[in-house]
């Protein structure tokens, strides 16, 4: 294992993209990309910034609005309409969040949006590297907007181009169900994703970017992302990416999409929305609500699930998701690419003490064992006593100062995050170089 210091982790993941897309990049220059780019289907107005001498196009359209008859249903690629010229000097808004209690000007269903961050110097032929940014949030929430590349592509020692993308959240990109499987599509956050690095594929040679160098990243559910696109259908990445980097990647429970967690979200999400009623198309039903009606629903879905941080999430779904990560990854089928992923010491801190269930609580007077146990049934539902009970072998809790919630977080942190990268890396390491750090 890879411990690092904090000055010297972004400088380290930078250089692993670099080492591990280590190709020969044209050097021949034209002309410049500047600030308009074409594209078949829009021209772009970019915004250049001379502090920082890079060149900006944000809240690009890289697919339809997934709105309407659209919701739930795979992401259209590339836009079907030419879109004329677009203003792309300022970020777009951002995907509809689980949290949200109502509509506003920030975030919209209309959100399948992407930015790319180039050095104002870059020539339309530099082929340089490419890290392309999923931002966290749980699959609930969070943004492109959180993620200011400036800092990152100033200390690279090399020129690099930085793409971040916008991808559809909680019930609007995870909610599952036989209902959905067989009108519509499962994933529909991890499919923008992929989509998302289709557009990449397509179109980063116009922004002076080579399409054979890209590496993903993310953060936390942008690493789980990245865990996801590694092993999505079946691992076979069809040359999408050709690396893959992430900080504290989220294992997140991931249901059969028709079993009986994942089909108990959907009735009451329905219900809750209006649309379980004799004789009602429930998936019409849902895909004419207003957005508002569904935010809604979706509200009373967490509220009625309070000992779970993450109701909306990756589901199996037999396809794009053929197995959970654990069986995939211990089997073979995932994307033989480099790959370096790591979390931090106290991944867990916290995350017990802030649930909204004061019986999943172990900051709760009183709290007790089953507290412990009721806090970790709710992120992993199918968790059993006997399971638990061999759990707490594992983790005494004389070695947490007889501290519930020390004892509970250490058990979380490592479930959701710090195995998780052993898992990946362990993996990778039998195919491609697999590197993991742990962040003190």
């Amino acid at each position: 294992m890879i411990v690092l210091p904090a000055s010297l982790l972004a400088g380290s993941l930078l250089l692993f993209a670099k080492v591990s897309l280590a190709l020969p990049a044209t050097t021949a220059a034209t002309s410049l990309v500047g600030t308009t780019v074409t594209l078949d289907y829009a021209t772009l107005n970019g915004l250049q910034d001379t502090t920082n001498n890079i060149i900006s196009f944000r809240g690009v359209p890289y697919a339809d609005p997934p709105v309407g008859n659209l919701r739930w249903r795979g992401t259209v690629f590339p836009p079907s309409k030419h879109l004329g010229t677009i203003n792309a000097k300022q970020f777009g808004p951002a995907c509809i969040a689980t949290s949200q209690t109502n509509t506003n000007s920030g975030t919209s269903e209309d959100c399948l949006l992407g930015n790319v961050f180039i050095p104002a110097s870059t020539n339309v032929n530099a082929k340089l590297p490419v890290l392309v940014w999923f931002h966290g949030g749980g699959f609930q929430g969070g943004s492109t907007h959180d993620a200011p590349p400036e800092m990152i592509m100033q200390s690279s020692s090399s020129p690099m181009i930085f793409v971040s993308f916008e991808y559809r959240l909680g019930h609007f990109g995870f909610l599952g169900g036989s209902q959905v499987k067989n009108n519509g599509i499962l994933n529909a956050g991890l499919h923008d994703q992929h989509a998302a690095l289709r557009w990449v594929n397509k179109y980063i040679g116009k922004f002076g970017g080579d399409s054979s160098r890209v590496t993903i990243w993310g953060e936390s559910a942008g690493a789980g992302s990245t865990m996801f696109q590694l092993i999505a259908n079946a691992g076979n990445g069809a040359g999408l990416f050709h690396a893959a980097m992430g900080d504290s990647p989220s294992l997140s429970f991931t249901p059969m999409y028709n079993g009986p967690y994942s089909e108990g979200i959907f009735k009451d999400y329905a219900s809750a929305a209006g649309c379980v009623k004799q004789g009602t198309d429930t998936m019409k039903c849902l895909r004419s609500a207003s957005a508002l009606t569904l935010i809604h629903a979706a509200n009373k879905v967490t509220a009625a699930r309070p000992a779970t941080l993450y109701v909306f999430a990756p589901v199996i779904d037999g396809s794009f998701l053929a197995q959970a990560p654990v069986e995939a990854f211990t089997s073979g089928r995932f994307a033989k690419v480099p790959v370096l992923f790591g979390s931090n010491t106290n991944e867990g801190a916290f995350w017990s003490t802030s649930i909204p269930d004061p019986n999943a609580n172990t900051n709760t007077k009183g709290a007790s064992e089953t507290t412990v146990y009721n806090f970790l049934r709710g992120q992993w539902a199918t968790l059993t006593q006997a399971t638990f009970q061999n759990l707490l072998k594992s983790y005494p809790l004389s070695q947490y100062s007889n501290s519930l919630s020390s004892q509970a977080q250490q058990m979380y942190g490592e479930g959701r995050y710090i195995c998780t990268a052993g898992l990946i890396t362990g993996a990778a390491k039998a195919f491609q170089a697999g590197h993991v750090y742990q962040f003190q």
